[in-house]
């Protein structure tokens, strides 16, 4: 007996390149100094300190998603930016009114899907996921200068 195997191909979309989306978060950017090699850059103009661009990845439900946040100086959130979604499903985690919700937000904020961030039906798995990593990466962001 011949077992046939059905897969579902990911749909894979690549939105934003790392140095498109550090410009997107930093327009007034000058350079982008490494602090950690692929993950952590200061933004800087004119020898001033603009903030941090950081590149993070978590899965999906499946797959991961890469998604960077931009802190100010101070270490509030800037932006958030999905660079690329591969689910086939869920993709409304780039919508521009969910992910504002980070907007402001620092590492002292409770940053939970149900408290200070709107689940999104048909991405709940996403959109927790996408919060948790935000919540991780906001508890080194005090110790970014």
């Amino acid at each position: 007996m011949l077992a046939l195997s059905v897969t579902s191909a990911a749909h894979a979309v690549q939105y934003l390149s790392l140095e498109q989306a550090q410009k997107r978060a930093f327009p007034a950017a000058t350079g982008f100094a490494v602090v950690q090699a692929d993950r952590i850059w200061r933004a800087e103009a004119g020898g001033r300190l603009l903030g941090f661009f950081i590149f993070d990845r978590v899965i999906g439900k499946h797959l991961y998603i890469d998604y960077s946040i931009a802190l100010d100086p101070a270490g509030r959130i800037r932006q958030v930016d999905i660079l690329a979604y591969r689910e086939s499903y869920g993709g409304e985690i780039r919508s521009p009114t969910w992910l504002a919700q980070f907007v402001g937000k620092s590492s002292t904020s409770p940053l939970q899907v149900g408290n200070d961030i709107r689940n999104i039906s048909g991405a709940t798995l996403s959109s927790h996921h996408v919060t948790e990593g935000v919540k991780r990466i906001m508890t080194i962001a005090n110790r970014l200068k």
